[in-house]
């Protein structure tokens, strides 16, 4: 057998081809010791009944070499035979892995591309058409990962308002299926499985589907890729597809060290962009936006600390309710009769930056672009459109349609000082329309080339995506905007919850949190402003209060917060992430932030006798001593004993710092 290895940080990846070229399988992947020995995954024994390509721990399985087992790859030509018989043809490797296969008889290549990233192995595949004959593609996966490892499946659950829950299902033999066919990430599940320190996800903001597999020998291997259309893909003579991007990541340190594999991941397609704090007038103004009312609120703002100052929805002509105005994205005069070039020049006055909300993707049915431009709205022939919210969504998929989406954006960002872009998605993409044409692939093409263009164009812009919470949190959005928006739910107890989960697959930078004074959908039990600062702390920090209601106490505690934060958010951004049960804790170079949470019926209101926790922290040098506070302590007393925590709070911020 012929083998290649990916080598990364702490983890080896090892493919291989068999003798007879029919396939590429997994050798071994996990700690680098793996790859000094004989496979961790290959199958034992005599196979009956079922060919061997049904047992091998294959890498990308194909229709025609394999019949009874789960495949990733099911293509079709005009004479009604769905069968696939690549032979190994040689391989190309520099900065990635290729590993080339040729059908002779469809005249078909496929190809299987690797990079190692960190500890993150890359996956897609390409197939070319080099026959003179049209081909359909019916099933088209990135990669299939076989896992060295047995276990519960972890996953993420979730719906609007309550997103990134995590749960996990145990099966003994049998499938377990998630995914999305409502043209965007959606809400109710993440693309993301994970085994026992072994985890995958998919970079594709489209419709897409994720299953893992265990087969009637115990083996685990978990499926990535777009989902499947009933029409397929249609591939002309000559031409190639190229998949979207599956990664898988392995840590040693289980579930927890898999985050944080994950993590350093994403940081390296980040622009490593300090966070500044920001205040969102949306919960305090909604649809009531008026110039005079917004100063009032920046300056409230810009008081106690915010750097940047965000309108949201209802700043453009006719944006009275959710029902008007969507796509007409012209300044509405009522609303800053000054114009708002004044609006921000007056912010930045009193020292803040200005940032806008947009859902550029999207119409109101009585707005200039759907009277103009009926064409553009996304439908099937003969049908009326889906209205989702009262909104219409534009065929992102037309390269005019795109074009209009890139000049209304690059048009607002050149005529204004914006520093701060959130764009917004309101609605799914249910309409069937022209399945023909690929629409799901061009759709997310030209949303990746809009969001491209802007990082290119606009590089000073930090661009947070959004899609009626977080609707929108996968890879392929990861490495193009600066932040993410996990749920419209940012009650304390609720937000928490799904914050932790959202952690387990995504990097802090990307979690944007907002102060607010929400009631819990799921948690209302009562918690301090502290605790509700405490959350947002943990990422990126920003508020979303009605100020003009907070008392002055309320404000010199939020004033307090965000000057910790801003001495902090360095690590928190980017240190390594541990869960301490009680909270968790951030470690970076030469100090650690730590967040603490009651967030059970504990005595948070401090009117019964307690005694203080104890919490053991994590990644210290037992020999250093640390400042925590008022306080020193040795790093070993730190790891076995931990911090003191009063239980006469329900939250607490601490920073542990070395001494030299």
């Amino acid at each position: 057998m012929k083998t290649w290895t990916l080598r990364g940080a702490s983890t080896s990846y090892v493919v291989g081809v068999p003798e007879r070229g029919r396939w590429a399988e997994l050798v071994a992947w996990g700690p680098h010791a793996v790859a000094d020995g004989p496979s961790t995954v290959g199958p034992v024994g005599t196979e009956h009944f079922l060919p061997r390509a049904d047992v091998e721990p294959l890498e990308y399985a194909v229709r025609g070499v394999r019949y009874g087992a789960p495949v990733e790859l099911v293509l079709s030509g005009p004479d009604g035979s769905d069968e696939l018989r690549p032979t190994f043809a040689g391989v190309q490797s520099g900065d990635e892995l290729q590993l080339e296969f040729k059908d002779e008889v469809r005249a078909v290549w496929l190809v299987l591309h690797y990079r190692m990233v960190g500890d993150v192995v890359e996956r897609w595949v390409s197939v070319h058409n080099d026959s003179t004959e049209e081909l359909t593609l019916h099933r088209h996966d990135s990669a299939a990962f076989v896992i060295p490892a047995r276990g519960p499946i972890r996953y993420l659950w979730g719906e609007w308002n309550s997103e990134f829950q995590q749960a996990e299902v145990t099966i003994e033999r049998g499938r377990f299926t998630i995914g999305s066919a409502q043209g965007i990430t959606g809400h109710s599940y993440s693309p993301f499985l994970s085994v026992d320190g072994y985890g995958v996800q998919l970079a594709w903001t489209g419709s897409w589907e994720m299953s893992a597999e265990v087969d009637t020998t115990g083996q685990t291997r978990i499926q990535a890729g777009r989902a499947p259309s009933a029409l397929g893909l249609r591939l002309a003579p000559g031409e190639s597809w190229v998949s979207p991007k599956a990664v898988g990541a392995y840590s040693s340190e289980g579930s927890e060290g898999l985050a944080r594999v994950f993590h350093d991941y994403q940081r390296s397609f980040s622009r490593r962009r300090p966070p500044k704090v920001l205040y969102n007038s949306w919960f305090a103004t909604e649809f009531d936006v008026r110039a005079e009312h917004q100063l009032e609120l920046a300056r409230r703002a810009a008081a106690i600390g915010v750097e940047t100052f965000v309108v949201d929805d209802g700043w453009f002509t006719g944006r009275t309710d959710d029902r008007h105005g969507l796509g007409d994205w012209d300044v509405d005069p009522a609303k800053f009769p000054d114009g708002l070039d004044t609006f921000i020049a007056q912010l930045d006055e009193i020292g803040l930056d200005f940032g806008l909300w947009v859902e550029p993707e999207s119409v109101s049915p009585g707005s200039t672009p759907a009277a103009e431009h009926p064409d553009w709205i996304l439908r099937t022939d003969g049908r009326e459109p889906v209205e989702v919210r009262n909104q219409l969504l534009l065929d992102l998929s037309r390269d005019d349609v795109a074009e209009f989406v890139w000049e209304t954006l690059d048009r607002l960002l050149s005529s204004y000082r914006i520093s701060y872009l959130k764009w917004d998605a309101n609605r799914p993409r249910l309409d069937a329309g022209d399945q023909r044409r690929d629409l799901d692939g061009r759709v997310v093409a030209n949303l990746y080339t809009i969001l491209d263009r802007l990082r290119a164009e606009h590089p000073d812009v930090y661009v947070e995506g959004c899609a009626g919470g977080g609707a929108r949190v996968d890879l392929g959005m990861a490495a193009r905007v600066d932040t993410l928006w996990p749920s419209d739910n940012t009650a304390p107890l609720d937000r928490l919850r799904i914050q932790r989960g959202f952690l387990t697959g995504y990097a802090p930078h990307l979690m944007s949190s907002w102060v607010t004074d929400a009631v819990g959908t799921h948690d209302g039990r009562e918690r301090s402003l502290d605790f509700r600062f405490h959350v947002a702390m943990s990422g990126v920090l920003g508020i979303g209060a009605d100020l003009s209601r907070w008392s002055d106490d309320q404000l010199k505690t939020a004033q307090h917060h965000i000057a910790q934060y801003k001495t902090i958010r360095d690590v928190v951004v980017n240190g390594n992430v541990h869960d301490l049960g009680a909270g968790i804790q951030y470690v970076g170079a030469d100090r650690s932030v730590v967040f603490l949470w009651e967030t059970g019926d504990g005595n948070v209101r401090g009117t019964l006798p307690t005694r203080p926790r104890r919490v053991p922290l994590v990644q210290l040098d037992p020999a250093t001593n640390y400042r925590v506070g008022n306080e020193i302590h040795s790093g070993s007393y730190l790891l076995q004993v931990g911090v003191r925590w009063d239980g006469s709070t329900d939250s607490n911020c601490l920073v542990v710092e070395a001494l030299d």
